[in-house]
């Protein structure tokens, strides 16, 4: 919260994120949010980020997913130093779904 209770822009944003209910909810928002390149792009990166966690090294993530080697150097860089979101995520959801 800033000053005067005022809410940052992005808050809006990410309380709109956690009030979806399901899965057909999360995509129809975020199919109406983003465009399609914005949408296979998170993908993509989440994909990476699943593949490094589990110890694919650079190459075969490369051929696997077509991300750029400077894609999955960024994915690589956020999940050893960045906010921990991934860390969080990730355990989430290789139990919900196993090895992916």
């Amino acid at each position: 919260m800033m000053k005067g209770g005022k809410r940052r822009e992005s808050d809006i944003l990410y309380e709109a994120i956690l009030s979806l209910k399901d899965m057909e909810e999360c995509k129809k928002f975020f199919q109406d949010l983003c465009t399609v390149s914005e949408l296979r792009s998170m993908e993509q990166r989440f994909e990476v980020a699943i593949l490094l966690s589990e110890g694919m090294i650079y190459n075969d993530i490369l051929e696997r997913t077509g991300a750029s080697s400077a894609t999955i150097s960024r994915v690589n860089r956020s999940l050893h130093y960045g906010a921990d979101g991934y860390q969080e995520v990730l355990p989430r959801i290789k139990e919900k779904y196993g090895k992916l």
